[in-house]
């Protein structure tokens, strides 16, 4: 909540203030013990005091980017947006410097060209003295002058980027600036008057008899042409023609100066043509990559829906034949099922043959034994002999009944195993034969489900779709 910007700030530059400063070096400013102990719940008022206590400007130092109060009172201007108003006071006041370089780096971060160079352009006649710290940690000597040049000239002061301005002669060529004077001019006309009053108006020594020739001692008239003498010509006509030679010559200078630095600047702003045009072609060239980028994304997933697609099927296919495995293994259980209980009971008619046959063999020993110790009961003996063999006859028909009985069931449930099994052979078969049928008209998906459902039908599991 500390670090947010207020609610009822603008927009800079199409963006939130804060982010004019770099996301590093702001997430730094924000871990520094100097926002959070006196940049905390500052406002536009308070902001003064703190920003009269600064002794040095700078951005960063240290290996581990340390910020300097410049920079965090900077980051709180630019967070709280206090009115144009203050900052053009903090730039007109002339006791406290560092609060006038607070006022000036904020004002060309913030506001447009024209402000900058309506308002900046006069405190290059500011020569004071400031602090700069540099990235070591060590302080350097600096001037007004040269921070506000560099503020107008440089694209990054302090470890922050600086917005775009736009050139001089173009609000001069748009009627929106003056000319700029320099006070250098003043100066320059002021010493030129000076020499002028200092120049001797002494006239040249004039020759002697001596040295005068002989021969050539030519008339007045003839030597100097009608009369003018050299000696009558004014010092001040000639110093009059050499100020205005020199008044020439420095327009003339003027002039140059002028054409060189607007050429200088069209020379400049056909290298920012350039290098914007290059940035143009190199965000073609990012988009165009990009774009292949992403071809080769959608084959790369194309490609993996398909090993998707065939790993799926394959998958169903190991569950068919794992399920038709299963089918098969219950159906060999059942027959090994039926044949042990098949066994079982032939061995259980095998052991009640043996018991019956012990039986009878035991009857029959005590007939024999009766029949040889009493010989008249042998019509008696015989008639009971005659009601077992009897008895044994029906027990034997009563088991066999049974036997057969137990048989008839193990066939009845034997061919009803076979009926079932038919039956879902033949609803495979015609399944089967269905899908052939509607394989041209279902898609692959609605395929999958079909075999899937006919496989849950033959274990008895509900479709996968009602």
């Amino acid at each position: 909540m500390a670090n947010r910007t207020v609610k009822d700030a603008h927009s800079i530059h199409g963006t939130n203030p804060q982010y004019l400063v770099e996301k590093i070096i702001r997430t730094r400013i924000y871990d520094s013990r100097y926002w959070k102990e006196e940049c905390f719940a500052l406002t536009a008022e308070l902001l003064v005091d703190k920003a009269m206590a600064l002794r040095s400007i700078g951005g960063v130092y240290g290996g581990n980017i340390k910020p300097t109060p410049f920079l965090c009172l900077v980051l709180k201007m630019l967070q709280i947006q206090p009115e144009k108003d203050i900052i053009i006071e903090f730039i007109k006041q002339d006791e406290f410097k560092y609060v006038r370089a607070l006022g000036a780096f904020y004002l060309r971060i913030v506001y447009g060209s024209l402000d900058c160079y309506k308002y900046l352009e006069p405190l290059l006649n500011d020569y004071r003295k400031l602090r700069l710290m540099d990235r070591s940690g060590q302080y350097q000597l600096s001037h007004m002058d040269e921070f506000i040049d560099s503020l107008l000239r440089e694209e990054r002061i302090c470890d922050v980027i600086l917005p775009r301005m736009q050139k001089r002669w173009v609000h001069e060529a748009n009627n929106e600036l003056e000319g700029r004077v320099s006070l250098l001019d003043d100066d320059l006309d002021d010493l030129e008057s000076e020499s002028d009053d200092e120049e001797p108006l002494t006239p040249p020594p004039r020759p002697t008899r001596d040295m005068i020739e002989p021969s050539r001692t030519a008339p007045r008239d003839e030597r100097h042409g009608r009369g003018h003498s050299p000696l009558r010509r004014s010092p001040g006509r000639d110093t009059r023609n050499e100020r205005e030679r020199e008044k020439r010559h420095r327009s003339r200078s003027r002039s140059r100066d002028r054409d060189r630095g607007m050429e200088r600047d069209r020379g400049m702003e056909r290298d920012h043509g350039m290098e914007r045009n290059r940035g143009a072609d190199r965000d073609r060239g990012t988009d165009r990559d990009r774009g292949s980028d992403r071809d080769r994304g959608m084959d790369r997933d194309r490609l993996m829906d398909r090993d998707r697609g065939m790993d799926r099927d394959r998958g169903m296919d190991r569950d068919r034949g794992m399920d038709r495995e299963r089918m098969m293994d219950r159906d060999r259980g059942m027959d090994r099922d039926r044949g042990m209980d098949r066994d079982r009971g032939m061995d259980r008619d095998r052991q009640m043959e043996r018991e019956r046959k012990r039986h009878r063999s035991r009857s029959r020993e005590r007939r024999h034994r009766s029949r040889s110790r009493s010989p008249g009961h042998h019509t008696h003996h015989r008639e009971r002999m005659r009601g077992e063999k009897d008895r044994d006859h029906r027990h034997g028909d009563r088991d066999k009944d049974r036997g057969d009985r137990d048989h008839g069931r193990e066939r009845n449930r034997d061919r009803d195993r076979d009926r079932d099994r038919s039956d879902r052979k033949e609803k495979h078969h015609r399944s089967g034969r269905s899908k052939r049928d509607n394989v041209s008209t279902m898609s692959r998906e609605d395929l999958e489900i079909a075999e899937a459902n006919a496989l849950r039908a033959q274990l008895g599991l509900p479709p996968l779709r009602p």
